[in-house]
């Protein structure tokens, strides 16, 4: 009986021993499941931290990119203006000196033509001396026809170039066309009126090749 008593309570702290060593290992594992579950939030943590970090500094850089990338544009802007500004410069001054260089070219062309038809007009003046003074008689000779048609066609071709005479007997003394060189009376016209032309005058488009030589009614 006591060899009994005495098993049984062997078994019973024996029993009890693996009772303990098992709470102890369940409180154990509760406290590493514990340490994990907080290792393991710290680390979720840590990471939302991270990644909150990582979208501040993407964002920064965005905006610092962006910055840079408007700063960039701004100066090309700057450039393009500046480039613009100065072909168009460049194009307005062309454009005076296209117009320059054209009002010159038309001024020399003009003198050049004005010399020309000055040294023409004494030929012309001759032509119309030698026919005004050929005889009614002889007026159907065919030389002195020939003569009067290269007369016309010299005055059709001054014509063509724009030379034209100054209108002169019957109009009022006018100092830019006439050169009076003398005075006259008259009964025809009043005074200040021309009465008699010397001498034809031109004018070469608007401008005068030579002044009408006049006598002027006193």
């Amino acid at each position: 009986m006591v060899e009994n008593k005495d098993i049984d309570l062997e078994q019973e702290a024996e029993d009890r021993k693996t009772e303990e060593d098992s709470s102890e290992t369940a409180e154990c594992e509760e406290n590493e499941t514990d340490s994990l579950e907080g290792t393991s939030q710290d680390l979720e943590d840590e990471i939302e931290i991270l990644e909150e970090d990582a979208v501040e500094a993407e964002q920064g850089e965005g905006k610092k990119g962006f910055f840079k990338k408007k700063e960039k544009k701004n100066k090309q802007e700057e450039k393009i203006a500046e480039l613009t500004d100065r072909v168009q410069r460049q194009m307005a001054e062309f454009d005076n000196f296209r117009k320059r260089t054209e009002k010159e070219k038309t001024q020399m062309f003009e003198v050049g033509a004005k010399s020309v038809i000055e040294k023409i007009l004494p030929v012309v003046d001759n032509f119309e001396r030698g026919l005004s003074a050929v005889p009614e008689d002889a007026k159907e000779d065919p030389f002195v026809q020939g003569m009067d048609k290269i007369y016309k066609q010299l005055m059709t071709e001054l014509e063509n170039l724009e030379v034209k005479p100054i209108e002169a007997i019957g109009t009022e003394f006018n100092p830019e066309f006439h050169n009076a060189v003398m005075q006259v009376e008259s009964e025809e016209y009043e005074s200040g009126i021309v009465a008699q032309e010397l001498q034809k005058g031109y004018m070469y488009r608007e401008s005068v090749v030579r002044h009408s030589m006049v006598a002027v009614v006193q």
